[in-house]
């Protein structure tokens, strides 16, 4: 079975570029005991495969140079060595940026396609759905009447954030850049207010939408819209740190003056709880996200939005899109039908 993939070239320096990669074809071998053949339907693209792409420390490996691009995947079991799987059968694993790959079976998660469209597994019943859920509740715990301000919010994780806020009572507000996007955050997902991060008047948008001040913030963006943010923040507010994607290509520090005793000053002086984390922490909590989560979609109170490109020649142009908010939900590259 020969495999098309697309691997890692070079090191990106800023915005990731195509010359940063190659596609090739490779001839796979044969699954072992344990293993299983797999054809790639779908691919998931997500912020952190930038940091991926980058040898600086992180809280996970680099990809290495020649290597295939890591990434979520939903294959179509062609061979299996374990009775657990057989041909036909649909799975979530991690196949990354191919169209074949050998997994060992222990890995992978079967999916039944009559239970939800086969794409929320790599979205809003997926990592994206349980980073929301967990960040959120576990560590923003937000409480009835509060307000709960998400950026990014046009996407997976802010989205499935916005909406499981209101669930628990809270009042939710979105930030998403460009007219179209805030749309979508009032009308589609039923935000209580919406802003643009656009918008030269951005931070009047802000405190208009936020009178009571702020007592969660997800953080998915960080740069100027933490700016904007930070003097927003009730006493005891608490900000899931979930990606910075706004300094992800950066190649040095911001200019302008050193902002860190500011923050330093506010984390103290109004009690704020900041705490990063990465999903695989909460992974015992997977089982009553998706539980909930299935309920909440089937009541209609969790909407989801897929931005589906086809083709995995497509993945390096819809990736840069996705680092410079061009997607509108969740970006999925259809690699097979």
């Amino acid at each position: 079975m020969k495999s098309t993939r697309i691997v890692l070239a070079s090191r990106p320096i800023g915005m990731p570029e195509p010359e940063n990669f190659r596609t090739e074809t490779v001839e796979l071998e044969s699954p072992q005991p344990g293993e299983a053949l797999l054809q790639t339907l779908y691919l998931s693209l997500d912020p952190y495969m930038r940091g991926r792409m980058s040898d600086a420390p992180s809280y996970a490996p680099p990809v290495q140079i020649d290597e295939t691009m890591c990434g979520a995947t939903i294959s179509r079991v062609l061979e299996s060595t374990d009775p657990a799987l057989g041909p036909g059968d649909v799975v979530l694993g991690w196949g990354g940026w191919q169209t074949h790959s050998v997994e060992k079976v222990r890995a992978l998660r079967k999916l039944d396609p009559n239970a939800a469209p086969l794409t929320t597994a790599l979205g809003v019943l997926g990592m994206p759905g349980l980073t929301a859920y967990s960040g959120l509740l576990t560590i923003g715990q937000p409480k009835p009447g509060e307000t709960v301000v998400v950026a990014a919010a046009t996407g997976p994780v802010g989205a499935t954030v916005g909406q499981i806020a209101k669930i628990k009572g809270a009042r939710a507000v979105g930030i998403a850049g460009g007219p179209e996007k805030v749309a979508l955050l009032r009308e589609r997902f039923g935000f209580d207010a919406a802003v643009d991060h656009r918008a030269p008047d951005f931070a009047e948008q802000l405190a208009a939408a936020t009178p009571d001040g702020i007592d969660v913030y997800y953080e998915n963006v960080g740069g100027a819209v933490f700016d904007a943010i930070l003097p927003r923040l009730n006493p005891f507010a608490r900000i899931p740190v979930c990606g910075l994607i706004a300094n992800y290509n950066d190649t040095d520090l911001p200019p302008g003056p050193d902002r860190l005793p500011l923050l330093m000053s506010s984390i103290l002086r109004r009690s704020l709880t900041v705490r990063g984390f990465i999903v695989s922490e909460f992974a015992d909590q997977a089982g009553e996200f998706y539980s909930a989560a299935a309920q909440w979609i089937a009541q209609g109170k969790l909407a989801y939005l897929e931005d589906i490109v086809d083709g995995l020649d497509h993945a390096v142009e819809a990736f840069q899109g996705l680092l410079t908010g061009k997607n509108l939900g969740k970006l999925v590259i259809k690699v097979s039908d």
